[in-house]
């Protein structure tokens, strides 16, 4: 009787198996609970009820002085902030020996931030300028969830964070000028998850990011910019709540770039 060759018995090999070749990673319990928390924004963004753009209110800003040719000098140059901390984390990334993942992402989208808000600012009174003001908070807001979860969950979690986070927060800012809820839902929902991530215990191996510390500048920025005017008449017209509010937003970033050790 004939028998068949096989290959990997003449040449003393052993075929892989069905479990080794298809090999997928373990999720641990905080990347399960992650991952559940990230599914359920996203169904809240596809799923819940459209909002109109005209449904988000636009503030009035108070500050309109115009210095050295520049019309509403106060809350466009105070976006330079951004660019100043962008510039200088991205400097201590690049000597930096350790850093959680976003952290790049972050300082990036600082950068950006300084750019889209100061081409809305020029002329706050055309929303459509919002997109571009959206898309750099949501690059940054990428890299500090990306942040969060990294020291809270796995390096492998933030890393997944950044990149899933940066799409729906772009696309959401895009599609924001028709419907508001994905915005909403990434910038509230975002926001209550990283509170629930700066209220878990540190990972082994964290590197001792302060996310309270990030969290802090956040609400400050959002109280002044509920003062604009309180703050613009309390100030005798000196600055507006508004200008301070994108100070302490970049202020956000230095409990990061302090962190980042050298190489």
């Amino acid at each position: 009787m004939l028998r068949a060759n096989n290959p990997a018995r003449e040449t003393g090999a052993t075929l892989p198996s069905a479990s080794r070749r298809l090999s997928f990673p373990v999720l641990q319990a905080r990347e399960n609970y992650l991952l559940a928390a990230l599914l359920g924004l996203a169904l809240a963004a596809l799923f819940a009820p459209a909002m109109p753009a005209s449904a988000w209110h636009i503030p009035q800003f108070v500050d309109t002085r115009t210095w050295l040719g520049v019309p509403n000098a106060g809350d466009v140059l105070s976006n330079l902030a951004f660019l100043a901390m962008g510039i200088w984390g991205l400097v201590k990334l690049r000597a930096s020996r350790d850093a959680p993942a976003g952290a790049g992402c972050l300082f990036v989208g600082l950068i950006l931030t300084c750019i889209g808000s100061c081409f809305y600012h020029l002329a706050p009174d055309a929303p459509q300028r919002l997109v571009a003001d959206r898309l750099g908070m949501a690059v940054a807001f990428a890299g500090f969830l990306g942040i969060a979860a990294d020291e809270r969950i796995s390096a492998r979690a933030g890393r997944a964070v950044v990149v899933l986070v940066t799409a729906a927060g772009l696309l959401a800012a895009w599609v924001a000028y028709e419907n508001l809820t994905p915005w909403v839902v990434v910038q509230f929902g975002g926001m209550a998850l990283a509170v629930g991530l700066a209220l878990t215990r540190p990972r082994p191996g964290a590197l001792g990011v302060p996310l309270g510390g990030v969290m802090f500048f956040y609400v400050l920025a959002k109280l002044f910019e509920l003062g604009d005017e309180t703050i613009f008449e309390a100030t005798g017209h000196i600055v507006s709540g508004h200008t301070l509010k994108h100070l302490a937003a970049a202020l956000a970033a230095w409990p990061v770039i302090r962190t980042l050790r050298k190489s």
